[in-house]
């Protein structure tokens, strides 16, 4: 038997699956659980339990609960659990009928693969938060199309910004799949790291909370010849580009509102034992512009046949113009502001000179 140490708890994960790689994943929540002061949380999809138990042992969780169908886990769980000395409920149920049974202040969604076969039951569960992670990055990205439609009924498009797009076809289902109960959400921190996208939402209760959230939703008509995008709130497209006249596709529906909050994220940094590359993703997350979308600077230079210069130079520039703009955690290489394309372009051409 091989054991494992990851923050404060030693396991075994022998017969039941672990991911070292989602390591970072589970520090950020763990500081998110622990910023928030929840006390009650169920780990929906447990595995080895490790995920559940790093928030009994360092998020200062009264009540954890650990769940999994597979009994071989739950078995697995119950020796994490006493060798660690903790004080966690281990379930062992399919997490639908789980969720479906009873209410947990948050719920946590850790999935192997695509989230959706649960959403519809943690949004029923979740009285406060809704954690979520998709690891199913093709389809929520639009590379894999008729998949990503079937999962997430939305439409995605496999552009510039996928990573963006993909975290917002999540946000966009987490919020319809709410607002069919009467609650609202909002997004406190969203983020696409590796192979996967992470939201933390916070959970409204109540019809007027829903019908807000549904005003945050919306569809994305992009250009595929110039690499603009326009958002709608509607469903009317228009179905030409109006800046080169092409025909443009449509995207969505997704989510157009806020995906970060500023407030929350910092407290997390806070209260999080993090390591460099975690506070680097929270503290851009955090100083990230409100906007939807982000271009691609090297692509937008590769199409107008120029040199990329720095991407601060670029961004100083756009707020020198009074344009709202600023780095993104998405990609190295985005920049998100609330110009227009035209508008950036001729920046970067200012800006080769």
């Amino acid at each position: 038997m091989t054991l494992h140490t990851e923050g404060s708890i030693t396991f075994e994960a022998t017969g039941a699956f672990f991911n070292p790689r989602m390591q970072l994943n589970r520090d950020i929540g763990v500081a998110m659980t622990k910023a928030l002061g929840i006390s009650e949380y169920l780990d929906a999809l447990s595995a080895s339990g490790i995920r559940g138990m790093r928030v009994a042992a360092e998020a200062g969780t009264e009540k954890v609960t650990l769940n999994d169908f597979d009994p071989r886990a739950v078995q697995v769980m119950r020796r994490n659990v006493a060798r660690n000395q903790l004080d966690c409920v281990v379930s062992e149920k399919n997490a639908n009928v789980l969720m479906h049974q009873e209410h947990f202040q948050a719920v946590d969604l850790d999935p192997f693969g695509s989230p959706s076969p649960y959403i519809s039951a943690a949004s029923r569960s979740a009285r406060s938060y809704l954690f979520i992670t998709a690891t199913d990055t093709a389809p929520l990205c639009g590379a894999h199309l008729k998949s990503g439609i079937r999962k997430y009924m939305a439409v995605p498009l496999c552009t510039d910004y996928h990573r963006e797009m993909g975290a917002r076809i999540l946000l966009g289902l987490a919020a319809r799949e709410l607002a069919r109960l009467d609650k609202g959400t909002e997004p406190l921190l969203t983020h696409v790291t590796d192979h996967y996208v992470r939201t933390y939402l916070r959970v409204v209760k109540g019809a007027e909370a829903a019908d807000r959230s549904l005003q945050s939703l919306g569809y994305l008509e992009h250009c595929n010849s110039c690499g603009s995008f326009e958002t709608l709130r509607l469903l009317h497209p228009v179905g030409i580009c109006r800046h080169c006249r092409s025909r443009t596709a449509l995207a969505g529906p997704l989510w157009l509102g806020k995906i970060q909050d500023p407030d929350v994220i910092t407290s997390a940094l806070v209260a999080g034992d993090l390591g460099p590359r975690a506070k680097k993703i929270l503290s851009t997350c955090a100083k990230e512009v409100d906007v939807p979308m982000y271009y691609d600077h090297h692509c937008i230079c590769e199409k107008l046949r120029i040199t990329p210069g720095k991407i601060e130079d670029v961004i100083s520039r756009l707020k020198s113009l009074g344009h709202q703009a600023s780095r993104t955690h998405f990609t190295g290489l985005g920049i998100k502001t609330n110009a227009t394309l035209p508008e950036l372009e001729e920046v970067l051409r200012e800006n080769n000179i």
